[in-house]
């Protein structure tokens, strides 16, 4: 097998559909970057999920925003909901996995909040019961998906909304995510401090 080559084909297929995706997905990215700025500029929160690699990005967001991204700003208010290990077994142990994210949606959020509901798949039934939490408390969402988007890209309405990676690799996606999460962080902090480039 050559390694060597098989890193670079990753490489490229990465590079790739970063590049494919770029006119894609810049006008949703920017729409949920204002959408979340509106929401920090008006004392709400933005709370974030998913499971596994989701659930890293998820608390990589909610610590870019808490401490800083690139440039110096106040903190911003961000809780990821992947973190507390007596909360989410206690759900799970008492109640059922699926309810691990909505039910601390219906304790945390409130209708100025948005919740950043990430899962490649579409179909996480954790984070599909987070979105619906969300509605019920009048919150808007901002769903990271890939393949489709699957069973949560039918739960969202005119006010959420949905950034789609078009690709059927989990680890083509989850580039994408990490890359999208990123552009988020930069436009909330360039539309904060009022930067023009």
């Amino acid at each position: 097998m050559d390694l060597i080559k098989r890193v670079t084909q990753h490489f490229n297929d990465s590079a790739n559909l970063k590049l494919t995706l770029a006119n894609e997905l810049a006008a949703p990215i920017a729409m949920a970057a204002e959408k979340m700025f509106q929401c920090l500029l008006n004392e709400g929160k933005i709370l974030a999920c998913g499971n596994g690699g989701s659930a890293a990005d998820a608390q990589h967001f909610a610590a870019e925003l808490l401490n800083r991204f690139e440039m110096e700003r106040p903190p911003l208010a961000a809780i990821a909901l992947t973190t507390d290990s007596s909360t989410l077994t206690s759900i799970a142990n008492d109640y059922h996995y699926n309810e691990v994210f909505s039910k601390q949606v219906r304790g945390l959020g409130h209708s100025r909040d948005v919740l950043l509901a990430i899962s490649t798949s579409g179909n996480s039934a954790n984070v599909i019961e987070a979105i619906k939490a969300a509605h019920e408390r009048e919150m808007s969402v901002v769903a990271l998906t890939g393949k489709g988007g699957g069973q949560m890209a039918e739960l969202l309405d005119g006010n959420d909304v949905h950034i789609c990676v078009n690709s059927k690799v989990t680890a083509r996606i989850q580039e994408v995510h990490l890359l999208v999460l990123h552009c988020l962080c930069d436009a909330i902090d360039c539309i904060l401090l009022g930067v023009e480039e």
